[in-house]
């Protein structure tokens, strides 16, 4: 270990300013000094604590992208097969609570920041998947409804904290059922669609990780119950991903039983030789 320190402390001593207040911004002026400076990984608080950091700015950094998949494949197909407008709708309606409740509580954004950049894409998923089913008239009406909705909820003279404290324990609540329909959507075409697999896997390893950082930086047992309850339904979902993987869609399906018309036999008509007239003998 002393080898190791001494190799690594030259680098460490001498990182670059924005680098070094970013560190000291994450996991505070102590765990920075144990950690980077003196490199003591001996101290349990401390590391853990930067390993729930670097599992929160993961989680973020991931969740930029975690629906951009699914956006692709409903684009490519235009169609909404095998995805729930209602697990978006109720997942959406949840995350912008807990976005809310999170940013009035002054808690740190690495434990919650993936909820903005995950709202915005269930956004544009929820308005496409009505667009594919037929109902793009209601996709005004949807985001105008999210719309005022932010405004009540991030307003503190609109919606008093207590109110919002209720809310959050529904939102939890509301994070958990939006998987179900998305759940029976899959039973029910026997097959996940459109749904992307890539988003599936993360939602399942970032709702285990938010267990271990909201434990480690966040006394709330608000958010600790609806994460838990999350990481449960995501495991379902995965489990259907891996079973159905290769199975085609409800449509193919159809397709599938239809069987093709043979085509009739071309008729073939046989040439008859043209009959000669009787001969005549020529008498000498």
């Amino acid at each position: 270990m002393d080898a190791l320190r001494s190799a690594v402390q030259p680098i460490t001593h001498n990182l670059p300013g924005p680098i070094r207040d970013l560190g000291v911004s994450l996991i505070g002026d102590a765990c920075y000094k144990t950690l980077i400076l003196d490199v003591d990984p001996s101290d349990t608080e401390c590391f853990k604590l930067a390993v729930s950091k670097a599992l929160g700015v993961g989680i973020i950094a991931a969740s930029s992208i975690v629906k951009v998949p699914q956006i692709i494949k409903l684009v490519r197909s235009q169609s909404a097969s095998g995805v729930s407008f209602l697990a978006y709708l109720l997942e959406t309606s949840s995350y912008l609570i807990s976005l809310a409740y999170n940013f009035r509580n002054g808690f740190p954004f690495s434990t919650y920041g993936e909820t903005a950049l995950v709202l915005v894409q269930n956004v544009i998923i929820a308005v496409l998947v009505l667009n594919y089913s037929g109902r793009a008239s209601s996709a005004a009406l949807f985001v105008a409804a999210l719309a005022t909705s932010a405004v009540t909820l991030f307003g503190p003279t609109l919606l008093d904290m207590k109110t919002l404290s209720y809310l959050q324990a529904g939102a939890g609540v509301m994070s958990a059922a939006s998987k179900v329909p998305q759940i029976v959507a899959i039973l029910q075409e026997g097959g996940t669609g459109q749904l992307s697999a890539f988003a599936v896997f993360n939602y399942l390893a970032g709702s285990l990780s938010r267990i271990f950082t909201t434990l480690q930086e966040v006394d709330d047992k608000l958010i600790l119950y609806g994460y838990v309850a999350g990481f449960s339904l995501n495991l379902v979902l995965a489990f259907q991903m891996i079973y159905y993987w290769n199975a085609p869609s409800a449509k193919v399906k159809g397709k599938q039983k239809v069987a093709p018309i043979a085509a009739a036999p071309l008729a073939t008509t046989t040439a008859t030789p043209k009959s000669k007239g009787p001969t005549t003998r020529r008498r000498g």
